[in-house]
């Protein structure tokens, strides 16, 4: 007899998050961690602390998104940008009673929003995670191709700065939450006024995005909005590269980062309208995910009751 639960698991390069999830794709318990600067056996021992918290003999299976290109016959991380201390790592070393599924964390997120959010009523759509780095995932015909969708890793400027990846130029260079808090230190460092000088009790290597999106939005902060703008005609650039290749029904928008709709996003889309071909542009849908922080978690259990195919 089946069992009636799934341990899905997030594991990004900020947070690692894990749930125990019906097969309906309900939420049943949450575990939620910080991952950021964690060595690799660390991170992987948070991994198996919160398989285990969840872990029971009504449990089918464990699915497993997380942040790199994978090697997946080998369950192998074979770089991962964001979690560098994980290159290399297979999950065929976990050892565990029930099947372990493995899947990049943008895919699963697109998985999970087809399964059960914004995706639903699209048959092809790009889903992009907006958050530390910036993830791809893409549903052709209602199923998830298996490819890498590394559209964070797309060169927007062919002689730009150094990515962790080994490329030049990567989007997420220049439209992350990383890439914006470096504009914004920088700008600091540079001596740009800003109310962004008194948060964190003056420590500016403390600002967070949600920092930046405060004083944006609630405070009017001039930098703060320049930096979200930029950072969002970036991204505009990204999805027009995006749109202009696929022509999708839908790219559908997850992450920390729609937070900012109303200046980020918006910069975007007027900025994807401005280069992608209109008759192609005009029929995409830009919207944001419904899910929030759990379609990545919701996507990976559905590994476990969907098992894909070889």
């Amino acid at each position: 007899m089946s069992k009636p639960y799934a341990i899905g698991v997030d594991l990004g390069g900020t947070n690692l998050r894990a749930a125990l999830i019906t097969r309906e794709g309900q939420v049943v318990k949450k575990i939620k961690e910080p991952s950021t600067g964690l060595a690799g056996g660390d991170v992987i021992q948070l991994l198996k602390n919160a398989i285990d918290q969840l872990m029971s003999p009504e449990v089918e299976g464990i699915g497993i998104g997380v942040a790199g290109v994978l090697d997946r016959p080998e369950k192998r991380i074979m770089i991962s940008p964001n979690i560098p201390p994980l290159t290399g790592f297979s999950f065929n070393d976990f050892h565990y009673p029930v099947p372990v599924y493995v899947e990049n964390d943008a895919n699963a997120a697109a998985l999970g929003e087809a399964c059960a959010g914004a995706g639903r009523n699209f048959k092809n759509f790009v889903l992009m995670t907006l958050g530390t780095g910036i993830g791809g995932g893409i549903i052709y015909g209602g199923k998830l191709l298996k490819m890498a969708a590394e559209v964070g890793h797309m060169s927007i400027v062919a002689d730009g700065k150094k990515c962790f990846c080994g490329n030049n130029g990567c989007l997420e260079l220049f439209a992350s939450a990383r890439a914006i808090i470096a504009s914004v230190i920088e700008a600091l460092e540079g001596g740009a006024e800003s109310l962004l000088r008194e948060c964190c009790e003056g420590k500016i290597y403390r600002i967070t995005p949600e920092d930046v999106y405060k004083a944006a939005f609630e405070e009017g902060d001039s930098l703060s909005r320049e930096v979200l703008r930029e950072a969002g005609r970036y991204l505009g650039v990204g999805i027009s590269n995006i749109i202009n290749i696929t022509s999708p029904d839908a790219i559908i928008l997850a992450g920390g980062l729609i937070g900012s709709w109303n200046i980020y996003v918006d910069e975007a889309i007027k900025e994807a309208s401005k280069r992608a071909f209109k008759s192609i542009f005009q029929k995409v849908s830009i919207i944001p995910a419904s899910l929030g922080d759990e379609a990545g978690i919701v996507g990976a259990a559905s590994l476990v009751f969907n098992p894909p195919a070889d």
